[in-house]
């Protein structure tokens, strides 16, 4: 291998490597890929990174290996997984974000690191070079040099590799190819509808998948653990705009990102949580539509006291860890003592203990039960609505989808229409419009579900008055 034909590829930074040494050996060098995403969400990029080494000559398992690193969107499993690129002294090592390329550079300061950054690297503080298109740090130079570059040169220098796998790939998808990341809270049957609902909003304004712009989608269920891993997986993939469904999903997006793009629907009170400044002028990176005002919380118990007059408790099921959850009970509470109604709380966080408070209430009659919004009562929606009818217990809930899955009634937005605005807003921002300048919207329909199926099943006649304001009845 001739020092010229090396340095192609690699970058320059090969001049650290002790070519004569290597000239000797039969093994083959071996690029280390150090990646905080996964395999899959990485693919197209992974694909164009291998064609620019095989345009300059250099075809896995031929002539160069490849070991690849990756976090699986665990940004603390990256300091790890650098020392470990290290150990096996690879050539080279090719990063693809800033929190890899600092990893790498905390790992090593011999072995040459190549980076490819929507961010600016010297802000950041990788390199000192005011000139942005030298992507190699400055210890990994002859003599510690920090040579300048143009565009031309610098992508020669790279040899069609670490610098294509990100052109390449918007190559391939032409010059419109936007990337739109969506983290969702369940997979529940009316959330996979409303995805397609906000992709059709998207068709309808232009947008076609695999045309001009591909969707990265990622289910957490409601669970912490994977909303927080799926977020940092999703900010790595540095899409164009981020939809987010949920309270939940928020605070590790932002904790993971101030610059991309964030639409939300389905929180309460963003404002509350510090996700934006005011519902007017938002700020920052964020915006979306909220899923109620906290007076609306109040309609429930009435519903529930309408539906079964004879009721004189009710347990709120609700996620104390939100603002959000705080605030539904708050007003819940203030309504209740006009109802007659004693109230308590129920929390949502494990479904044993919701298994065991729910007996534990039922033993006692006269009761009902309310579900709050969070990701939690998402995800343990089922469990909920079979244990409201295993214990006889009227409950209401705050979206129809737990309705047309069995549960009694249901006031609340019209998810749906949610994601449709949200395809609107995420067009916007994709022509350019700032989240910062978008006012945070209140819902605009709110709707009214009975489902008499169940009303029988529990011995409840449904006022007449009750019927004719619901928009549908299930029977």
């Amino acid at each position: 291998m001739r020092r010229r034909e090396f340095m192609a590829v690699l970058g320059g930074a090969a001049a650290t490597w002790p070519l004569a040494a290597r000239a000797q050996q039969a093994a083959m060098p071996v690029i280390g890929f150090l990646n905080p995403a996964s395999p899959d969400a990485f693919a197209d990029r992974l694909r164009a990174f291998c064609q620019g080494l095989k345009d300059s000559g250099y075809v896995e398992g031929e002539n160069v290996a490849i070991a690849y690193r990756w976090a699986e969107g665990q940004l603390d499993r990256l300091p790890a997984l650098a020392a470990d690129l290290v150990r096996r002294q690879v050539a080279v090592i090719a990063s693809v974000s800033s929190h890899s390329t600092f990893a790498a550079k905390a790992a090593t300061t011999s072995i040459p690191i190549i980076f490819s950054l929507a961010k600016d690297p010297v802000r950041l503080g990788l390199i000192a070079c005011k000139r942005l298109l030298c992507g190699t740090l400055h210890f990994l130079l002859p003599g510690g040099g920090h040579p300048h570059m143009n565009r031309r040169e610098f992508i020669t220098l790279l040899g069609g590799a670490a610098a294509a796998w990100p052109l390449a790939a918007r190559a391939q998808q032409g010059e419109r190819m936007q990337r739109i990341g969506v983290l969702m809270n369940t997979t529940s049957a009316d959330q996979q509808a409303n995805l397609q609902v906000f992709l059709k909003g998207l068709q309808q304004l232009g947008w076609i998948e695999g045309q001009n712009m591909r969707i990265e989608t990622r289910w957490a269920e409601g669970d912490a653990r994977a909303i927080r891993r799926y977020a940092g997986e999703l900010v790595a993939l540095a899409p164009d705009v981020i939809l987010a469904t949920g309270t939940a999903a928020m605070g590790p997006l932002l904790q993971a990102t101030r610059t991309i793009p964030i639409v939300f629907n389905s929180v309460a009170d963003p404002v509350g949580a510090g996700f934006v400044k005011s519902m007017a002028r938002p700020g920052g990176n964020t915006t979306g539509f909220i899923q109620f005002e906290y007076s609306l919380s109040g309609k429930w118990p009435e519903l529930l006291k309408q539906i079964a007059p004879s009721l004189t408790r009710v347990a709120v099921l609700r996620d104390a860890a939100i603002t959000s959850g705080i605030g539904q009970f708050a007003v819940i509470q203030s309504v209740a003592p006009s109802l007659r109604m004693e109230v308590s709380a129920i929390n949502v966080r494990d479904p044993a203990e919701i298994e065991g408070d729910i007996a534990d209430f039922a033993r006692m009659s006269n009761g009902g039960l309310i579900l709050t919004a969070s990701a939690l009562s998402a995800a343990h929606g089922e469990l909920i609505i079979a244990l409201a009818a295993q214990h006889k217990l009227p409950a209401v809930y705050y979206r129809r989808g737990f309705v047309a899955d069995g549960g009694l009634i249901s006031y609340g937005y019209d998810l749906a229409d949610q994601y449709r605005r949200a395809a609107g807003y995420v067009d916007r921002i994709l022509r350019g419009a700032k989240p910062a300048d978008l006012p945070v919207q209140a819902p605009t329909k709110y709707e009214l579900v009975i489902n008499l199926k169940t009303a029988k099943a529990l011995g409840l006649d449904v006022p007449d008055s009750l019927l004719a304001r619901a928009d549908e009845v299930i029977e």
